[in-house]
């Protein structure tokens, strides 16, 4: 598994994902470390995991599947970005918000959750990504093109547009790329 030359990652975690991130008896830990060819140790006291490998490439995507996890995917969501072509992408929406407060960035994320989660669930659906919102962010997974695609709109909301503007580009962006045209 390790060779002789092994690298080191450190990335925090938050406290209440920690459990997610080990999983039933270490199990999503374990599989983490199967599927990647990496080792994680986890301090829980600091609340850090450690990601330990002797290759890029499955140290990146042991990082992306701990940051998912870290972001509010369920591991078998996070065990997506096992498949080269899919990205994460994290947005802050804090870093969007002209007036920074606690109660505008609530009202912001209702506005990308929707009514009884109907927005989330029409970015979900139009772009093909999975989508977590947890604490301030909002973090898909999906293939590029889709994300690209994803956080347009998400910007659309959060600068206030109404959300039949933006439903409106997620159809038209989804049938101008069915039909072979790309538009972003």
């Amino acid at each position: 598994m390790l060779g002789e030359v092994a690298m080191q990652y450190k990335i925090g975690i938050y406290p209440d994902r920690l459990g997610v991130l080990i999983g039933k008896k270490g199990a999503v830990k374990k599989r983490i470390e199967e599927l990647t060819g990496t080792k994680l140790e986890i301090d829980s006291k600091s609340s850090t995991v450690t990601i330990i490998g002797d290759d890029l490439n499955s140290m990146l995507t042991a990082q992306n599947i701990v940051k998912a996890i870290n972001y509010g995917f369920s591991p078998e969501k996070a065990f997506k970005l096992l498949d080269p072509d899919y990205t994460l992408h994290i947005i802050d929406v804090f870093t969007y918000l002209r007036k920074r407060d606690e109660n505008n960035l609530k009202r912001v994320m209702g506005r990308i959750i929707g009514e009884k989660g109907k927005a989330k669930r029409i970015l979900e659906e139009t772009t093909g990504t999975d989508i977590s919102i947890y604490r301030n962010y909002v973090a898909a997974i999906g293939l590029f093109e889709d994300i690209l695609v994803l956080d347009e709109a998400v910007r659309k909301l959060i600068k206030g547009l109404p959300h039949r503007v933006v439903y409106e580009y997620l159809y038209n962006t989804r049938s101008m790329r069915k039909m072979g045209l790309r538009k972003w």
